[in-house]
């Protein structure tokens, strides 16, 4: 309890400071970007301008949680947990067009590099589901350990990665062969992840002991943890969840969670260089195209926060719908 007051204060200095703080942004060009927010409370997705002014929503299915473009940019593809299904949304009209079925309670996916296929972690059965978009049919499944949730496609399509929360492992898949070919022991509640440039280090976050894991993808071993500490902050209200790697592959920036703090760590040195102060339980993380600023949803605060890169400081914080889970930031 002896970090509330300090930190209400600093949030509320935040959204004060929000008017003046946009006169840091310069005029937006002629079809600038867009920053979408899914709200899983409000059952509707945000839409945001690059200086955090939101400038429309779009109802979606109950409880949108994952986000990304389709492989033509043309839709947003949303997980909806309560509603088990993916949302199909029309980026051109801002309307919600179709549902893909999926299985119960979906979480988060990826997709194949040719956007044809999506790959959902289906929590509730203990499956990474193959879905085809084009059809709304599922292709095949794969069993996992007990609730999996972060979903990543190598490059090549060849192979998955998914986290299982309950077994402490990454799930290695051989999407040919359509089975789990390793499983590889990381931390405590794995979440998310985030694959390096080339492709060496595999990054996870460990939700419950405050730690990322970093992966050999040649050994599928894990080679080294990097620890998180946040003054005046217990061990237990350090969790990390989202994940994000900046646009030089420089950095890697990581949601705190109850922390209420995002850390940027050096990829080379695997070390924590910056902690920022932002909304409450942090985990929702986008770059702008730029790189210049990164968006944070805060998921108990019901915001989002702007951080300017360059300075590694909180820049503005804006109201985000209930429950803000994804950033997804256009092109």
């Amino acid at each position: 309890m002896t970090h509330q007051a300090p930190l209400a204060f600093a949030l509320r200095a935040l959204s004060i400071a929000a008017t003046a703080a946009s006169l840091a942004f310069p005029v937006q060009a002629q079809g600038a970007g867009k920053v979408y927010v899914s709200s899983e409370k409000d059952n509707k997705i945000y839409v945001f301008d690059t200086r955090g002014e939101r400038t429309g929503a779009i109802d979606v299915c109950k409880r949108p949680r994952d986000m990304r473009f389709s492989g033509d940019s043309k839709q947003i593809l949303v997980i909806c947990g309560d509603s088990n299904a993916m949302g199909l949304v029309d980026v051109a009209t801002g309307k919600l067009t179709g549902t893909v079925p999926l299985g119960d309670s979906p979480e988060m996916f990826d997709l194949s590099p040719d956007g044809r296929t999506a790959y959902v972690s289906i929590e509730d059965e203990n499956v990474v589901a193959a879905y085809d978009i084009d059809s709304k049919k599922a292709v095949f499944e794969v069993k996992t350990g007990g609730e999996p949730e972060g979903v990543l496609v190598t490059p090549d399509g060849k192979t998955a990665y998914v986290t299982s929360e309950v077994a402490n492992v990454v799930h290695v898949i051989d999407l040919g062969a359509k089975k789990v070919t390793k499983n590889i022991k990381v931390g405590k509640r794995p979440r998310r992840f985030v694959l390096s440039p080339d492709g060496a280090e595999l990054w996870v976050t460990n939700e419950l002991d405050a730690t990322v894991s970093v992966v050999d993808t040649r050994t599928h071993t894990e080679k080294q943890k990097i620890k998180f500490t946040v003054k005046g902050m217990r061990e237990a209200d350090i969790t990390p969840v989202g994940m994000t790697i900046s646009l030089d592959g420089k950095s890697i920036w990581v949601g705190l969670g109850k922390a209420n703090h995002v850390a940027e760590i050096d990829v080379a040195t695997k070390v924590v260089k910056n902690q920022i102060l932002v909304g409450q339980r942090a985990w929702g993380l986008g770059f702008q195209p730029d790189g210049k600023t990164l968006y944070v949803a805060n998921g108990l605060s019901d915001d989002m926060t702007l951080i300017d890169t360059a300075s590694g400081k909180a820049i503005r914080t804006v109201p985000a719908g209930r429950v803000p889970h994804t950033v997804l930031v256009s092109p």
